[in-house]
């Protein structure tokens, strides 16, 4: 026999679910996949409230409002209010060094245009370094495909990394998408030809 959950559950789980929102990047892309009254426990809280205030603001007066904050505090002990401070101020200073990482990495790493001979004339132009820069290597892959009408894919590199390989002498191409569309800066974008050895 099947034991149905009770109205009030299903009731419970829709309601859960309709407030669960996905918070966003400027560019994009996920944040953070908590529901808005738990990302105080992830550790993108800073980024989550300022996307709530700025795209939910009513959700975001109702969570962090003096009001809202002085009452969850009033439910804690004194101890407990001066830990949940300290933790907070913790959270916070690890977010932002987090944050502060990953924009030195993005600053530093270098997208490598190489133009490969293949055979009597014949190129491929590989591509890697574009996911330090936030981009999704099967989603470029299949632009490039559309935008050069040529065969595109992501292969593996000898060093374990990955690259997008594009049939045909693209490089100059690519390298102004890359600045101008992908936003990468100029000086962090480098062009190799790199050619087949002949035989003796």
């Amino acid at each position: 026999m099947s034991h149905k959950p009770g109205l009030s559950y299903i009731v419970e789980v829709k309601a859960l679910l309709q407030r669960h929102v996905y918070t966003e990047d400027t560019d994009g892309s996920v944040v953070c996949t908590l529901p808005p009254e738990y990302c105080e426990f992830g550790g993108t809280a800073k980024k989550c409230k300022e996307w709530l205030e700025k795209s939910h603001p009513d959700m975001h007066e109702k969570l962090y409002s003096e009001e809202a904050v002085a009452a969850t505090l009033s439910t804690l002990s004194l101890d407990a209010q001066k830990r949940a401070a300290k933790d907070s101020q913790k959270k916070e200073a690890k977010a932002a060094a987090a944050e502060a990482k990953a924009a030195e990495t993005k600053a530093q790493a270098q997208v490598l245009i190489k133009r490969v001979e293949r055979n009597k004339r014949k190129y491929v132009t590989a591509v890697s370094g574009l996911e330090a820069h936030g981009m999704d290597l099967k989603k470029v892959a299949k632009e490039w495909g559309k935008k050069f009408a040529t065969g595109s894919s992501v292969t593996k590199t000898a060093s374990g990394g990955e690259e997008v390989v594009v049939q045909g002498d693209n490089s100059d191409e690519i390298f102004d998408w890359v600045v101008d569309v992908a936003g990468v800066p100029e000086a962090n974008v480098d062009c190799i030809e790199d050619k087949k050895k002949k035989g003796a």
